[in-house]
């Protein structure tokens, strides 16, 4: 792995930790060769000062194709990523929920006990609209309640164009539903391209 890059990540890392941080979230990653390049500075800053935080680790896929920009399916990607054992693995960005979902509940199928993450966008970017964004608070707090209902999340937020409307709107909806259980996942798997 490039070595600045990771510096990089590694002096971030440090700072935040000096600063009191409480977990890791290694996110919007379109490149999983860059996510490990943070993972690998995580690693080593832990190793280094002796303290482990959690790490969460959240892919964006960037089209209906099911894929990040570097080609990888969204199994392909938790399977090049899991031996970071994070708290939680996830999807933010680039996509609204209503075209996040099958990707997240693929997600939850693989992730066996490890959390799964969802933050989408408040739909597509739409300049017509207040925020920049075509779905209200009431929308995107509706469409992830559908992902809480159906047993997919652990934790739920917004990326881009959501506002603190749309955050306290998934709030409520999702509080009244269980997180999801901890399922035993498959452990025999590589990764390339496509699904393992």
């Amino acid at each position: 792995l490039p070595i600045s890059l990771r510096q990089a990540y590694y002096d971030q890392a440090k700072a935040l930790m000096e600063g009191g941080c409480d977990v890791f979230l290694i996110e919007t990653i379109f490149d999983t060769l860059n996510a490990k390049a943070a993972i690998f500075a995580v690693d080593q800053l832990f190793e280094d000062t002796g303290e482990r935080l959690p790490i969460i680790i959240s892919g964006t896929v960037t089209d209906a194709s099911g894929r990040i920009l570097s080609g990888q399916t969204v199994s392909a990607f938790w399977h090049s990523v899991r031996h970071a054992h994070p708290l939680a693995i996830g999807l933010n960005c680039a996509l609204g929920a209503t075209l996040m979902r099958p990707y997240i509940e693929e997600l939850s199928k693989i992730a066996g006990d490890t959390f799964i993450s969802c933050y989408p966008n408040a739909g597509l970017p739409n300049p017509m609209s207040d925020t920049g964004f075509d779905e209200t608070p009431e929308i995107t707090g509706g469409l992830v309640e559908e992902f809480a209902k159906a047993g997919f999340l652990n934790i739920a937020g917004g990326c881009c164009g959501t506002t603190p409307g749309h955050i306290a709107a998934i709030a409520k909806r999702v509080s009244a539903y269980k997180p999801r259980c901890l399922h035993e996942g498959n452990t025999g798997f590589l990764s390339d391209l496509k699904a393992a």
